[in-house]
């Protein structure tokens, strides 16, 4: 069925819609999602709360080998990142050990200037981006989708994170179980091994997860996240912790914050129902991040690719119904979620103690912060 220009395929009337894909958010996996459309000459609005894509963000723009090499993320400009090739991993003792693996390594990044970065590249592959435009409402209707105030498009993809208001209005999957995670920048500040990215495991400060510390391209940044209990609800202690952990990481004394992050990340692999009737998600909206690492830029932009390229393909040329095609190329995580099981069942601080400078869990470690990430 493929070859027939966009005007003269069957599936594909145009003057029917006022676009072809509308993408709710413009972190990482909105605007994959958005630019893979664009390319293939879709006409793709993408829609953004905020008035300044770099505000208020949720990220710790942390980016892995794989989408620093593999993605658009490349051309990112060097003034906005900063290569770490090791880990320093630390027992609740705070004794420590150090991880590293040939050719593998992390960026930190600029994180609000790469994502008015990303906002630039949006535009400049032909997405329409409106600032301040938060997403209301949405009804079916024949063909595809009637966003209030916006218009009607054949699909509608949310990248509205974990909280997805396209998945309630439109009756997709919602993320259920969550880590909460907080984050401080400290402008112009300087770790003692600026080299390393830090991670502390505490069940007292972090059950369920970790704390870290990492130099990046404006200072340093810190922060911790625990598993999110909605009936028992409480917001990490990062004072406490950098209390207790700051001497041990080479964190300068008596710093004052800048930024603050915080927010809420899917843990539990992704949702039930990605995608349905013209409308899918992607990232955490999807819960398309690591339920180990809590890592989510790699998958989130491969996912998000994915599903533009499959929407472009399937009204150009007649491909596969891109809702199979946003099932099918969401990782499953499954090694990670059996991770994950354990970690919230198991975690102990005299195991750490006991067992940081042992070959089994440095093996573990080395797989959990540098395994290939393509297969989830």
């Amino acid at each position: 069925m493929g070859g027939l220009p966009a005007t003269e395929h069957p599936m594909w009337n145009a003057s029917e819609f006022d676009f072809d894909l509308i993408v709710v958010g413009a972190s990482f996996a909105g605007a994959a999602c958005a630019i893979a459309a664009a390319r293939r000459g879709l006409r793709v609005c993408v829609l953004e709360r905020k008035r300044d894509p770099g505000d208020k963000l949720r990220t710790t723009g942390i980016i892995v080998k794989e989408a620093a090499e593999r993605t658009l993320l490349q051309r990112i400009p060097a003034s906005l990142t900063r290569r770490t090739e090791a880990v320093r991993l630390y027992a609740p003792s705070l004794k420590q050990v150090a991880l590293a693996a040939p050719g593998c390594y992390f960026l930190t990044t600029d994180t609000p200037a790469v994502m008015r970065w990303l906002a630039g590249q949006l535009r400049e592959h032909g997405a329409e981006l409106r600032l301040g435009c938060a997403f209301t409402d949405a009804a079916r209707i024949d063909g595809g989708w009637q966003v209030q105030g916006v218009g009607r498009s054949r699909y509608l993809v949310g990248a509205d994170g974990a909280r997805s208001r396209v998945a309630r209005r439109c009756g997709l999957g919602e993320v259920r179980q969550f880590l909460y995670g907080i984050e401080y920048e400290f402008p112009g500040a300087k770790l003692a091994d600026p080299e390393a990215l830090h991670c502390f495991i505490s069940k007292r400060y972090a059950p369920g997860y970790i704390g870290w510390l990492a130099q990046n391209p404006r200072g340093v940044q810190a922060g911790l996240a625990l598993r999110h209990d909605p009936a028992n609800a409480r917001v990490p202690d990062i004072d406490g912790f950098l209390l207790r952990v700051g001497i041990a990481g080479g964190l300068p004394r008596h710093l004052r914050a800048g930024h603050t992050r915080a927010g809420l990340i899917p843990c539990s692999g992704p949702v039930d129902c990605i995608a349905r009737d013209g409308a899918m998600l992607v990232g955490d909206a999807a819960g398309i991040v690591s339920p180990v690492t809590a890592g989510g830029i790699h998958s989130a932009w491969e996912h998000g690719d994915a599903v533009g390229a499959a929407i472009a393909a399937h009204l150009r040329d007649g491909g596969p119904p891109p809702e199979e095609v946003a099932i099918d190329a969401a990782p499953r995580f499954r090694a990670k979620r059996a991770l994950r099981w354990m970690y919230d069942r198991l975690q102990f601080d005299w195991p750490f103690d006991l067992l940081l400078h042992s070959p089994p869990l440095r093996w573990v470690a080395e797989q959990v912060y540098f395994h290939r990430r393509g297969a989830g």
